[in-house]
């Protein structure tokens, strides 16, 4: 990597790595209290020794996600921060998250109209089915299961398959190249041929809706987009790459850790169950308590303040979620679990011209798969202890592989 800058160049103390692996699954790691004691803005270094810019205040993460013109999302740039070897193939992958407006914009706006709250809206009561069959399933197993292939990988994983219209049959495949995409401890060369795979599987899929057009979301980008030229059949293939591994590994993690949280603070769970209504601004404090996606990388494009610092054009910046959401400034006493608490104002979507664009499909699923999971299973709990579950790897989608329950 070509670097005209390194920030902190005149400090020779070594500075905290980032990321650092979690000891709880629902916990930032312990490392990064540290990060919060030097202030908002501090230095770390990435596996390959790069040091950059750690964003942990609320305040200040708030802004560089604001600022798409100060701070680049561009991942072809020399520039841009790879927190782990596996995002130097994702650079490779151009599609909107990766992009800077206008690009950017002109991507994004193809996309908006079917992820409307009103869309989803329209997709709840799928959902419910789907999240019942499931749990009828489990049922006729138990009564134990394991919650993360039983229950909270296929909920997402129909739901967008349906959604963009891709055969389910195929989950097993594109699960497995989307692992290798997201988990933290992936090398360059495994990441690579993920993305490879599953480049070739999207490529063959569109090339036949080609032929033989169905009614999904790629279908539709395919007449109103790729056919007048607006896009191409490669960039509908990064868009799609993109909306499949995403709109289904993080929201089953969140589902899976969600359930998770709720067992381990047993009084919020009771406070839920006691109070339905609580059950949207349960999922937002889940959704700052968990931070599944911990880490956005962006670099300066031109000189610049933030956090009492100088930072300079080519700075590598990276805000971690984990750690803005549990600003006490922001979210008082940050570190307690409060299912009352209504923190709309977290981060863990992102902010501004990035926000995710799937955020309500998945309060959606979150809200059905937990609260459906626990009314129809009173009873259900752990069947290992917590700290035997075990935690994904640092630099990826955070959660856990496995979550044996009873019930």
């Amino acid at each position: 990597m070509t670097e005209t800058t390194a920030p902190g160049a005149g400090d020779t103390r070594a500075v905290p790595a980032y990321p650092q692996a979690r000891g709880c699954p629902f916990q930032p790691p312990a490392g990064y209290d540290r990060y919060r004691e030097e202030g908002p803005v501090s230095l770390v270094e990435l596996y390959d020794g790069r040091r950059v810019w750690a964003v942990s205040g609320h305040t200040e993460a708030r802004e560089v996600l604001l600022d798409a013109a100060t701070f680049s999302s561009d991942r072809v740039h020399p520039h841009y921060p790879a927190t782990a070897p596996r995002f130097e193939s994702a650079r490779k992958v151009r599609n909107f998250i990766g992009m800077d407006p206008p690009e950017h914009t002109v991507q994004r706006r193809m996309l908006l109209s079917q992820f409307t709250v009103r869309k989803v809206q329209a997709l709840r009561p799928g959902i419910q089915r789907l999240v019942d069959e499931l749990i009828d399933a489990m049922e006729a197993k138990g009564p134990t299961a394991d919650l993360v292939p039983d229950f909270a990988l296929p909920v997402p994983s129909v739901v967008i398959c349906e959604l963009l219209g891709v055969p389910y049959q195929d989950h097993a495949f594109f699960e497995q190249q989307s692992r290798r995409v997201v988990t933290g401890n992936t090398t360059l060369e495994d990441s690579a041929d993920a993305f490879g795979q599953l480049s070739s599987y999207l490529d063959g899929l569109i090339g036949r809706k080609q032929r033989e057009p169905g009614d999904g979301l790629l279908d539709t980008l395919l007449a109103e987009q790729v056919s007048t030229g607006a896009l191409s059949r490669r960039d509908l293939v990064d868009i799609a790459l993109l909306l499949l591994v995403a709109g289904h590994e993080t929201t089953a993690s969140a589902i899976a850790l969600g359930v998770l949280t709720l067992l381990e603070n047993p009084d919020q769970l009771a406070a839920l169950r006691s109070d339905g209504t609580l059950l949207p601004s349960a999922v937002e404090e889940l959704l700052r308590y968990m931070a599944i996606a911990d880490g956005v990388a962006r670099f300066a494009t031109t000189d610049t303040e933030l956090g009492g610092h100088r930072i300079r054009a080519g700075d590598g910046v990276i805000i971690v979620i984990s750690a803005a959401n549990r600003d006490d400034d922001a979210f008082p006493v940050a570190d307690a679990f409060d299912v009352a608490r209504g923190a709309r104002h977290h981060i863990s979507f992102g902010h501004g011209v990035h926000q995710c664009i799937g955020q309500n499909l998945a309060r959606a699923e979150m809200e059905i798969a937990l609260s459906t999971l626990f009314r129809r299973l009173p009873g259900l709990r752990l069947a290992v202890p917590a700290g035997e579950l075990p935690v994904k790897e640092a630099g990826g989608v955070q959660g856990i592989w496995r979550l044996p329950v009873t019930w």
